[in-house]
């Protein structure tokens, strides 16, 4: 059944994902000046850096200048990404937010690739990250489900792998004294249609009506707002997005792989259907227009180029 939210939450990503996709050093002052930017236009959560390995992602190995440079507005949550316990630790010594919370990869490879354990052993270190959230009382509520619509690798992945998965985290979760609140589907490889956004969605809240479902949708196959919208149809009230559609995964293994959807673009799609987003999107044009500075290409983003349909409508009746 459809049943449209009134309000959604967009998340930002595209200073983190998007930077780390970038084949060029990205100065420090530019990644600041875009992140500043996006702060002015209503989002609530930017994230802003990855605490990652440098050699294997150059363009973050300036995390720690960038996180220090970011002149905060206090109605904002600058936010940070860790992947291994050294990360984490990197990040908690640092100004920007972190969140607590288990991650589980869908693929073995892609968990490979990624993170460069093996989805069992990737566990064994994420217990060492939720005894350190438990030891500094940091709450862990959403399970985060890493390539859960499809792989690269190895190919169509069942829904039943992915409710192991869920439960994966649930599980590690209740181990370490936390119960999960929420479940945050990824699709870095861009394999998310809406039948399947649907499929696994319904599959989910069968099995655990209790939990509310985020959703981080990559463009790589230009189905990404499509999915996007299956899942507003579902009352889904969480999405990642990225401005300009800036951005990508270095460990996709696909060439060109796409960021998320864009954020303007699709603050302009639920704006237009009535559900409210609390972003002004012409602001976020402008911002776009900074991002593609910034990175020196064009971006995908559509509502950059083609305007809302709010300034169409005032030109068609001036």
């Amino acid at each position: 059944m459809s049943d449209l939210p009134k309000r959604v939450t967009i998340d930002e990503e595209g200073p983190r994902e998007g930077f780390q996709s970038e084949k060029k050093m990205i100065p420090v002052a530019d990644k600041v000046r875009l992140i500043e930017a996006l702060a002015e236009t209503g989002l609530g959560r930017i994230a802003c850096v990855s605490y990652v390995n440098p050699r294997r992602v150059p363009t973050m190995a300036d995390a720690e200048e960038v996180a220090a440079a970011i002149r905060r507005k206090p109605n904002v949550q600058y936010s940070a990404l860790w992947l291994n316990q050294q990360g984490l630790e990197r990040a908690l010594r640092g100004p920007l937010h972190v969140d607590g919370g288990v991650r589980v990869t869908a693929s073995d490879t892609f968990s490979r690739k990624n993170i460069g354990k093996s989805v069992p052993d990737a566990m064994i270190e994420q217990r060492l990250s939720l005894k350190t959230f438990k030891d500094r009382g940091m709450p862990v509520e959403w399970g985060i489900i890493l390539g859960a619509f499809g792989c690269n690798y190895e190919g169509v992945l069942s829904t039943e792998l992915i409710l192991q998965r869920v439960q994966l985290a649930l599980d590690e979760a209740e181990l370490a004294g936390f119960k999960l609140t929420g479940i945050k589907l990824t699709d870095a490889m861009g394999w998310a249609t809406p039948h399947s956004v649907e499929r696994l969605i319904g599959a989910i809240r069968s099995k655990w009506p209790e939990l509310e479902i985020a959703l981080h949708l990559h463009d790589t196959r230009g189905t990404g707002l499509a999915s996007a919208y299956a899942g507003l149809r579902l009352g889904v009230t969480r999405f990642d997005a990225s401005i300009a559609g800036l951005g990508g995964c270095p460990f996709a293994a696909t060439d060109g792989a796409a960021g998320n959807i864009c954020t303007e673009d699709f603050a302009f799609l639920c704006e237009e259907m009535g559900v409210e987003t609390g972003l002004d999107v012409d602001h976020l044009i402008e911002v776009a227009r900074i991002a593609e500075d910034v990175v020196g290409r064009p971006l995908p983003g559509h509502v950059m180029r083609g305007g809302t349909l709010t300034s169409a409508r005032q030109k068609a009746n001036a």
